[in-house]
């Protein structure tokens, strides 16, 4: 096997490891039927701000912040496991 190859597998693998990926991947299997909604609040948290998207959604600051890294750690699971 080419040693980049393996570099490459390792690091791959290596990604699986971290605390965002088991969120994503926790999300994913435990709310399948609401994945698209935190992507797309976690989207609209992006571009309107964290304050701002709190503020117009009746939540508060934190709630916000956990909806944001739950819609980021589902995306980055569904980036490392190739998932769509």
């Amino acid at each position: 096997m080419d040693a980049a190859v393996s570099r490459d597998d390792d690091f791959l693998a290596s990604l699986t490891e971290s605390s965002l990926y088991s969120i994503g991947a926790s999300f994913c299997d435990r709310h399948p039927e609401f994945v698209d909604d935190v992507l797309g609040q976690s989207e609209a948290i992006e571009r309107d701000g964290l304050a701002a998207w709190a503020a117009a959604e009746g939540v508060s600051a934190e709630t916000a912040f956990q909806t944001l890294v739950t819609g980021l750690a589902v995306r980055y699971y569904s980036a490392v496991a190739g998932q769509a």
